[in-house]
Parts: structure tokens; C-alpha cells; sequence
């Protein structure tokens, strides 16, 4: 197959990431070095300076902090850094380096180069995240020839299944965000009504705070507690959380203590109060928008790893009075649907009937002066409406003598321009003609995101402004740089990849004994240590093949 007609889509999460193909009349999951579909979304740098993607670098998360970076989706868009070692990174460039190593699992599973994909993003991601995404792809050797909308996603994998025509809100909560999608299954179209969403909330955000209430109940002081201890005890707040079944409980054993509690369902619902009414503001947005009702919904489907949380699953049943539809694994739907939808973009004749319409999730507007109150928010194109799509709003100069205007472009759903996102500026010059003149601005939007202005004046000269999805305010050169510093950086040798990933666990454990079993732990480690030096592999494989046997774990599998 043509590397220009593979079907490839991505899945670019918070927690995870994952890739996915269409092949045979079905979007198929590709595994990564390690046999596994999930890519941990973490970047380590060990002590020689070399990249470590994915799970070695979650091994380290325990027993390096000061060396990993996790949960680098949830600052897309902004300026926040991450120090590995000497090093810093920003979101795209960490984010590049996890789809690099998907890259390169894709082209290992298909032996074939791939250039061009679809890449999954929050409904509600805003107009600078979805740039920084596109641009974490540039760096990362790909072309994201289409964001697609988790839920959106999800709904084009789930929609191949449905044939009966229904309403379906899609409820997607994964690690770092939330979004909420009401759509209509009419075969062969797919239809989105209206999305809302959250940013700020997902899993990772009831994980913290069932940590501080940890803290709290064991009378620990957290600023009290090593890097590498608080890191251990997030694990083990995160697996209790995972684990199904009531009531939850967890233990850990902190300096030489054995630390035990158990929480029953409604103390975690009064715990997690807090986030729980979050997560009804945007499902409460979504139906509004859609002019539904909750009993009008035919179907609920979860999407997202936190979304199989049994109390918010519980929550959620509560909300709609409905089961939610569990045919598919919520972790792996969203990259389906954009190898789906990467599929129909391609044109395959096993999708070519299905059709998809998807929505603006935001409000696209102007600022405005009225009645002398400046800084007013004027929408053009309203939040939920169906793309591709053109709309005129026509306004007036403020002075018969006005000889310009300056046209800023907002996103965002306040009364007040500075609660929004200021997308671009510019200036249209005028031809002052002793009265009031009206000028028309017309907003064309179309299914990539790209956002044309128009601006018409009254003697009929016009301005247009194309505002392209792959612009940033980073410079050209910038972005040249950033790519050369990344391609610069050391990756961990693929063929070597068990090694260090074994050796990083063998690390973390040790992080978590004591006594007895952490000098045990130290000599299996020096013994490792040594066999790695002494470059005789058939020594290292043994040494690793017998102190799996002594731990009574499985031996890792070879890429």
C-alpha cells in the first residue's frame, strides 16, 4: 500500500496515547515495541542524557520525578515548561517525542513510511491548543491533515455499528479533560449537534484529591515527603482508584509503616463532590444547545479511561437513567474512529458511504464598542454550529471621520473580550466620507479549522484575513530550531528498550522497599548493572531471566 493512501489515526491523550491503521474494511490498533497498544504519554532523560518514551519512562516516574514529565497535554497552549535534567521542554516538543515513537511503531508494523494522519483533540480544546497539536506533529515528522474531536471520533467508530437511527451523547472523560458530544445517527450520516467540554478536568484531578485526603487521614505532611515518596504514593493512590469493585481500599508502607485505609462509595462521592458538579455543567451545555432532553438521549456512550470509574459511571446512569453501551474498550475507541475518519477522508470504499458532520464547539466573534462601553464580545459564528459554515454580522464605524478600523478576532463564550481568546488582529484602512459607514464582516469556517474574515466596506472595496490552523506565535525560525534541538536528542536504542525499561523497574521498586528487601533489590540491580557493562548479552539475559524468577514476575518480552 502507498504510504499516500495509508489511513493512520492518533489518539494524542493525556494519560495515553495510541495509533491506529484502517486495513482490511477495519481500523486495527498497532501495537507498540513492547506488544502493547497503550503508549504511556511520558518522557524521561536518564543519566546519559538519552530520551526514554512511553512505559521505561513510567518506570521512572517513581524513582527519578526530577528526570519525567507526565500530563503535558493539559499545558497545550501555554508557555509552561519541564526541566529533565539540563534540558527543558514545552508541551509540543514532549508531546513531538511521544509521537515520534508512534511514528516509528507504525513504521516498524507496516514497513512503510508515514507522513500524513488524523490526530484526535478535546472538543473543547481552543484555537492555540489545537495549533500547538499541530505543531508537536510537525516536530515530530508527521502532517496532521485533520484534527478530529475525541467524541466525534469515538462516535465514528461507534456510528459503523449502529444502523438504526439515534441519538446518542458521548461522554469522554479521560486523564487531564472532559468532553461531552450529543450527536444523531441517521445511515449513512453521523451528525453532531453540539459539544462542551472542560480542559481542566479528568481523572488526574480525582486522583490529587483523593491523595490529599490520604495525607490527611495517615497525618502525613505532603511538602514533608521526598520527590520519589510522593511519586510512589500517587502509584498507589492511582491503582486504588483504578480497581474495580467497593469499598476501595489501599495500603503503603512508608518508612518501616504499614499505612492502610478503606473509602466506601459515599465518602467518595462527598469527596469528589466537588469535580461531580463539574461534570454536569457541560453535559447540561450540550443538551441545552441541542434543545434535547435527557430522556430523549437513546444511548450513553463512556469514553476515556477515568469514564470506567464505577462512581462516575454511577453518576452518569444516575444522570440519564440509561446502562451506557460497553461493546468497545473506552481507552482504544477514539484512536479507531480517527483511523476511521482518516479512512473517509481517503475515500476507502468500505467507508465511502458514511458521512460526517461535525460542529464549531466555540463561539467566533469580534470586539465591540456599544454605546460606549468598549471591549464588548460580538459573535459571528455562535458555539455549536454545524461546519462548513459562512455568516455576515454587519457593523458601523464610530465617527463620520474614522479613517481605520481594527479588526480583532475572538473565541470564546463571555460578554467580556478579556474572558476570551484573542485569536488575530488587523487593521482595514477607510476612506473617511463625512458620515457613519457601514461594514460587513463575514466568517467563514471550515471542517479543518481554518477561519477566513472578510471584511466589506461601504464603497465597496474588501479585506480578507485567512487565519490558518498551522500558525503559531512561535517564528519560523523558532520552530526550525526547536525541530534540530529534538532531532539532536539521543533516543533510547529500540533493541536495548527491554533493558532499560526492566533496570527502571527493578529502580522503582527499590524506591518503594526497605529493609531486607531494598538491599536485595540493591544487589540484583548492581548484578544487572554489571552484566549491562559487560556487553556479553547472553550473561545480561540470564541475570534478567533469574531475577525475574527470584521476584516471581513475568519476563519482560522482547520489543
Amino acid at each position: 500500500m502507498d504510504n499516500a493512501t495509508l489511513a493512520i489515526g492518533i489518539d494524542l491523550g493525556t494519560t495515553n496515547s495510541l495509533i491506529a491503521v484502517w486495513q482490511d474494511g477495519a481500523a486495527q490498533l498497532i501495537p507498540n515495541k513492547f506488544g502493547e497498544y497503550l503508549t504511556p504519554s511520558i518522557i524521561s532523560m536518564d543519566e546519559n542524557k538519552q530520551i526514554l518514551v512511553g512505559k521505561p519512562a513510567a518506570a521512572r516516574k517513581t524513582s527519578h520525578p526530577d528526570k519525567t514529565a507526565a500530563l503535558f497535554k493539559r499545558a497545550m497552549g501555554s508557555h509552561t515548561l519541564w526541566h529533565l535534567g539540563e534540558e527543558s521542554f514545552n508541551a509540543p516538543e514532549l508531546s513531538s517525542l511521544v509521537l515520534r515513537s508512534l511514528k516509528e511503531d507504525a513504521e516498524d508494523y507496516l514497513q512503510q513510511p508515514i507522513k500524513d494522519v488524523v490526530i484526535s483533540v478535546p472538543a473543547y480544546f481552543s484555537d492555540e491548543q489545537r495549533k500547538h497539536t499541530r505543531l508537536a506533529a510537525e516536530l515530530a515528522g508527521l502532517n496532521a491533515v485533520r484534527l478530529i474531536n475525541e467524541p466525534t471520533a469515538a462516535a465514528m467508530a461507534y456510528g459503523l455499528h449502529t444502523q438504526q437511527n439515534s441519538r446518542s451523547l458521548v461522554f469522554d472523560l479521560g486523564g487531564g479533560t472532559f468532553d461531552v458530544t450529543v450527536l444523531e445517527y441517521a445511515t449513512p450520516i453521523i451528525e453532531v449537534h453540539a459539544s462542551a467540554g472542560d480542559n481542566y478536568l479528568g481523572g488526574e484531578d480525582f486522583t490529587h484529591m483523593l491523595l490529599d485526603e490520604v495525607l490527611k487521614r495517615w497525618n502525613l505532611d505532603k511538602s514533608a515527603l521526598t520527590d520519589s515518596d510522593l511519586a510512589a504514593l500517587y502509584a498507589c493512590v492511582e491503582a486504588a482508584k483504578c480497581a474495580s469493585g467497593s469499598p476501595l481500599r489501599m495500603s503503603w508502607l512508608y518508612q518501616e509503616r504499614a499505612l492502610e485505609s478503606t473509602f466506601y462509595d459515599d465518602e467518595l462521592e462527598a469527596l469528589w463532590l466537588p469535580l461531580l458538579n463539574r461534570l454536569r455543567t457541560p453535559i447540561e451545555q450540550a443538551l441545552r444547545d441541542s434543545r434535547l432532553k435527557p430522556e430523549q438521549i437513546d444511548s450513553l456512550v463512556l469514553v476515556g479511561g477515568a469514564s470506567q470509574m464505577p462512581l462516575v459511571q454511577r453518576i452518569a446512569v444516575r444522570l440519564f437513567g440509561k446502562l451506557p453501551y460497553q461493546s468497545y474498550d473506552p481507552s482504544t475507541i477514539v484512536a479507531l474512529g480517527a483511523a476511521t475518519q482518516a479512512a473517509c477522508r481517503l475515500r476507502h470504499e468500505d467507508v465511502e458511504e458514511v458521512i460526517l458532520t461535525d460542529i464549531c464547539p466555540y463561539s467566533l466573534g469580534v470586539e465591540v464598542n456599544r454605546q460606549g462601553v468598549p471591549g464588548i464580545f460580538s459573535p459571528i459564528i455562535e458555539r455549536n454550529t454545524t461546519v462548513p459554515v459562512s455568516k455576515v454580522e454587519t457593523y458601523s464605524t464610530m465617527h463620520p471621520e474614522q479613517d481605520s478600523i481594527c479588526v480583532r478576532v475572538y473565541q470564546g463564550e463571555s460578554h467580556k473580550v478579556k474572558n476570551n481568546i484573542l485569536i488575530d488582529s488587523f487593521d482595514v484602512m477607510l476612506k473617511p466620507n463625512g458620515h457613519i459607514q457601514a461594514i460587513d464582516i463575514r466568517f467563514s469556517y471550515d471542517i479543518n479549522g481554518l477561519l477566513e474574515v472578510d471584511v466589506l466596506l461601504e464603497d465597496g472595496k474588501s479585506e480578507s484575513r485567512i487565519i490558518s490552523h498551522n500558525a503559531t506565535s512561535l517564528t519560523t525560525q523558532q520552530i526550525d530550531a526547536s525541530r534540530e534541538r529534538l532531532l539532536a536528542l539521543k533516543i533510547y536504542p529500540r533493541d536495548m528498550l527491554i533493558n532499560r525499561t526492566f533496570k527502571a523497574q527493578l529502580e522503582e521498586q527499590w524506591s518503594r522497599a526497605l529493609g531486607d528487601e531494598r538491599e536485595m533489590l540493591g544487589e540484583i540491580i548492581t548484578d544487572f548493572d554489571a552484566a549491562l557493562l559487560s556487553n556479553d548479552m547472553q550473561r545480561v539475559d540470564d541475570v534478567r531471566r533469574r531475577a525475574c524468577e527470584y521476584l516471581g514476575i513475568d519476563e519482560p518480552k522482547a520489543p
